[in-house]
């Protein structure tokens, strides 16, 4: 006898009614679900689902198809010079570079499609997770993308803004930057997190057979919560395995560190994600103080940077606000008018912003592991460049080893393996 299909609740969504199933029979559970017009996001690498339900629905589904049913959770994204910091220079003059560089996914608020330094076909494409009602249900591919806030459109123009004599140059200005929009007015759920991951990974998965799976994952992004709160462990171990899936996939997954300050081993009974997830990397953030008055204090800890023994894996420039004092400071440019502000502004890392043409809004300041992440993430890119076909591990093991020892002898609490140099990342 074929048992009744659950009576489920279709009626409208109410905040929070996004559910993330596991274990247990996921693919019965989707199918019961989609056949009675709920919204359900496949996750099939995982074995996982993403499900728009009332806790009423979702009580069914459990009890029909023994799944287990975690909120998913919306958080907070951290948001928050630094090209020649980590050598880059010498990296071009030695190599130079062309439009056949690795694909590095960025997984943040979008990337302006309209901004004047992505228009050489180093933006690839433009995804966006689809939301009805709060709950992810697609993942919609190239489409036109703005970025109010302007996130997403720096951390690319770090990894990867073009040298077309205007504006900023990215690290990596041979690879490709696909951008992933999951985070909608400032912030975005572990389930939207979890498929940009896999369709970066596994584009096939996704419809998208035609579209290369990426080298590179960057995440400038991340939640702090209690590892006792309710739903907790079930999502991080999700992202857990989010990280591990892209990396048998060959794929590094490279994330910021934090911008609480502190070190994370002092708080043992809280998590910090996606920095901590998987065999993902953790950047840290150095900073100057004083540049525009001669500073070259380059790799100095930035003081907003969170650290910790065994978590972060190496370090790189993400900028600093802390110089006091409103005093003004004129920086020349190569060959422009000098840049006029205050003098702290120019501690903080300049790139691409959202304004859609070559003016004073298409680049801004931001300080933050944000910025940080994406200078590591255009150094790996550059390995991948001079040596293709290298395995992740080997890609690891060279962006570790050609790091500049900073801080304690060896491995340290801060620096990790050490400071990006991408020029003996390069040429070592």
């Amino acid at each position: 006898m074929v048992p009744a299909q659950p009576a489920f609740d279709t009626g409208a969504l109410q905040p929070g009614d996004a559910w993330i199933l596991m274990d247990g029979d996921v693919p019965g559970a989707m199918a019961a679900a989609e056949e009675a017009g709920l919204r359900v996001f496949r996750l099939p690498q995982l074995d996982m689902a993403i499900v728009g339900a009332s806790a009423a629905s979702v009580a069914l589904l459990e009890a029909h198809f023994g799944v287990v049913a975690t909120p998913d959770w919306t958080e907070q994204l951290h948001l928050d010079k630094s090209v020649p910091y980590i050598d880059v220079p010498a990296v071009r003059d030695l190599v130079g570079y062309a439009r056949t560089g690795p694909t590095v996914l960025v997984i943040d608020t979008g990337v302006s499609s309209a901004h004047p330094d992505f228009q050489d076909g180093n933006l690839a494409a433009n995804i966006r997770s689809s939301q009805n009602g709060g709950v992810i249900d697609a993942i919609l591919q190239d489409v036109p993308v703005v970025d109010p806030s302007g996130h997403g459109t720096h951390v690319a123009g770090i990894v990867a803004a073009e040298d077309n004599g205007i504006g900023t140059l990215g690290v990596a200005p041979d690879a490709t930057i696909i951008g992933v929009k999951v985070l909608h007015g400032g912030s975005g759920s572990f389930g939207a997190v979890i498929g940009g991951i896999l369709y970066a990974s596994d584009p096939a998965a996704f419809g998208a057979a035609s579209c290369a799976r990426a080298d590179i994952i960057n995440m400038s992004l991340g939640a702090v919560f209690p590892k006792s709160a309710s739903g907790a462990g079930p999502l991080v171990g999700a992202l857990n395995q989010a990280v591990n899936f892209a990396a048998s996939q060959g794929v590094l997954v490279i994330s910021a560190a934090g911008n609480n300050g502190v070190d994370i081993r002092d708080f043992p009974s809280f998590t910090f994600v996606p920095a901590d997830s998987g065999s993902g990397l953790a950047v840290s953030a150095t900073g100057p103080v004083g540049f525009a008055l001669g500073a070259t204090n380059f790799r100095r800890p930035a003081s907003y940077s969170n650290f910790g023994s065994g978590f972060v894996q190496v370090a790189g420039p993400g900028g600093d606000f802390v110089l006091p004092g409103d005093d003004v400071c004129a920086v020349p440019t190569n060959g422009g008018p000098p840049v006029v502000n205050f003098c702290w502004v120019f501690d903080l890392v300049i790139s691409t912003c959202r304004g859609p043409a070559a003016s004073t809004t298409s680049y801004c300041f931001a300080a933050g592991t944000s910025m940080a992440t994406p200078a590591v993430a255009g150094v790996a890119a550059l390995i991948k460049a001079a040596n293709p076909g290298i395995s992740l591990g080997a890609l690891k093991t060279k962006l570790f080893q050609s790091a500049d020892d900073e801080g304690a002898l060896g491995n340290d609490a801060f620096y990790g393996h050490g400071f990006a140099n991408a020029f003996r990342a390069c040429t070592e």
